[in-house]
């Protein structure tokens, strides 16, 4: 018997996606669980980050923070961030279409190897500008800025203070905040 295919795996769709109970992620067609929940200190550290992402982005006029909302890439991907930053207008209500310009992904045992590969080479195609991998167990966060069409390691940080520019705008974000 050989090794599994993806051509093997069952290959879904939005049609199929938006039918499913629970929480699921669709990437190229393939399905994943979002469950169990996130633990008690993921979801503190999630409930951390957008409480400062409120805070930085409550004078900007274009930009705002979302917690989990799904993005639809096209037919066959769909994602939910666990923190985002959009600076456009929804064109529907039930999810976006265009790329957020800021990630943050806090890893969990179960999520971690897609958010460190899957979803970290579909945000930097997708044009993302900051993705920030944040790891609850190790206290560090990974921030990436887009430059050229490939991501490029800003810094690894526990407690600095990180500007993004974006737009007609520059924020500083405070990572210590967030533990």
């Amino acid at each position: 018997m050989g090794a599994l295919k993806l051509e093997d795996l069952p290959h879904y769709t939005y049609d199929d996606y938006k039918h499913w109970e629970d929480r699921w992620e669709l990437i190229y067609g393939v399905a994943y669980a979002m469950s169990p929940m996130p633990m008690i200190k993921h979801q503190k550290i999630s409930s951390n980050i957008a409480w400062q992402l409120n805070e930085v982005f409550k004078d900007c006029k274009k930009c705002q923070a979302l917690l989990p909302v799904d993005w639809k890439i096209d037919d066959e991907t769909i994602v939910q961030p666990d923190n985002l930053v959009i600076c456009h207008k929804p064109l529907h209500e039930a999810y976006i279409t265009k790329a957020p310009v800021i990630i943050f992904e806090v890893l969990s045992k179960s999520t971690a190897n897609k958010d460190l590969n899957l979803k970290y080479n579909l945000y930097e195609k997708e044009g993302v500008k900051f993705y920030i991998i944040v790891n609850p167990d190790d206290r560090v966060a990974k921030v990436y800025k887009l430059q050229n069409g490939k991501y490029i390691k800003v810094c690894d940080t526990v407690d600095e203070r990180v500007k993004f520019e974006i737009d007609e705008c520059e924020v500083e974000f405070d990572f210590s905040k967030i533990w």
